[in-house]
């Protein structure tokens, strides 16, 4: 089964070229007796099993050198449902060993002692562990410098940055009465660059809106600014600035009322952009930027974060994150307000914004 497939497409490059090693165990050759019995009657009745001791002989088998082993992964129904995020991080690993079941699945004293991961490929029924195996070979090599043609192609691939890929269309321009979307063909990059971005968005809403959780929002959302309200000269803004450029957002406004708070926030945060109002900074960025208000509690008609997360998705323009010292400065701001914390008053501003811009924009 695995003779073409370690020869085809992407797989093939990457053990042609050196780039990733794939050897071929056959467990077969670990069975005991005179028929190299690998499997038994299961206890209590049932079908038939891998045993053990031979599987672990198998194992053992792969051990290079002393101390160093491989990470043993175990396709079966009982597993996590396989993701993205496991996918790299089995690519980290130097050595990976998978290994195929067949039948009721192999003896859970083995599986309890030496598999690391147990994974899962979907609520269906294989005839071995064969196929998910490739799956996971595949999808490991796709991670490997060198192997995709284009490293650019790997980041826009469906699930990478946690989202759903845009259609895509080639020629003829119109088939069966369906014509390709016209801002395809006008040559503008930017209104098809924010097509695309509206339709990725469109098609993971409708049909995983589960992803949106563990997505980053970052790349689908057309700017991205930080304001704190500035209640007293007492609020930590350790690490602040630093913390928005981390997450993209660029340098922070602070909102303070009075010139003297301005004054004072110039000194102490000199990297920020001091300004009077909320309403100044939609002066700069636009009526099309969107609000939303961090808070610390679920209070009334307060969202949460994933809800708020969707709605940063579906709007078509820039959103402004506003914090306070206290909740009940933002209710001073108009927009959609949103719980990301249980109660921050005691941790440092800069703190609590990571832990919210983390919520919306951070990796998956």
């Amino acid at each position: 089964m695995f003779t073409e497939f370690l020869r085809t497409s992407i797989p093939g490059r990457a053990v042609t070229g050196g780039l990733v090693s794939v050897n071929l165990v056959n467990l077969r050759d670990f069975g005991r007796g005179n028929y190299r019995q690998l499997d038994d009657y299961a206890f209590g009745s049932g079908g038939m099993v891998l045993a053990a001791p031979q599987m672990k002989d198998a194992l053992d088998s792969l051990s290079r050198e002393p101390g160093r082993k491989p990470f043993v992964v175990y396709p079966s129904p009982q597993g996590v449902l396989i993701s993205q995020e496991i996918i790299e991080t089995l690519a980290l690993q130097e050595d990976v060993a998978i290994i195929c079941g067949h039948y009721e699945g192999i003896d859970e004293r083995f599986v309890s002692s030496y598999v690391d991961l147990e994974v899962s490929i979907g609520d269906c029924v294989l005839t071995g562990g064969e196929i998910p195996a490739m799956l996971i070979v595949d999808a490991m090599s796709r991670l490997v410098p060198g192997v995709v043609g284009k490293g650019k192609a790997v980041i826009e691939d469906s699930f990478y940055r946690g989202m759903l890929d845009n259609p895509n269309y080639t020629r003829p321009y119109e088939w069966e009465g369906l014509k390709v979307p016209e801002v395809l063909t006008g040559g503008n990059e930017h209104d098809i660059s924010r097509w695309r971005r509206r339709e990725a968005i469109r098609r993971t809403l409708t049909r995983r809106p589960d992803l949106v959780s563990r997505a980053s929002v970052r790349e689908y959302i057309s700017g991205v600014n930080v304001a704190v309200i500035a209640e007293s000269e007492n609020v930590d803004f350790a690490g602040l600035s630093e913390t928005c450029n981390a997450y993209g957002a660029g340098r922070p406004y602070i909102v303070a009322g009075n010139r003297e708070l301005r004054e004072v926030m110039k000194s102490k945060i000199p990297s920020a952009k001091i300004v009077g109002s909320v309403g100044k900074i939609l002066d700069t960025l636009g009526e099309g930027t969107m609000i939303v208000k961090a808070a610390s509690s679920a209070r009334r008609n307060a969202l949460h974060s994933l809800e708020a997360k969707r709605m940063c998705l579906e709007h078509d323009g820039g959103v402004l994150f506003v914090f306070a010292e206290s909740d009940e400065a933002l209710d001073e701001v108009d927009g959609i307000e949103a719980y990301v914390f249980t109660d921050g008053n005691d941790v440092a501003m800069g703190v609590r914004i990571g832990i919210a811009l983390d919520r919306f924009l951070g990796k998956r």
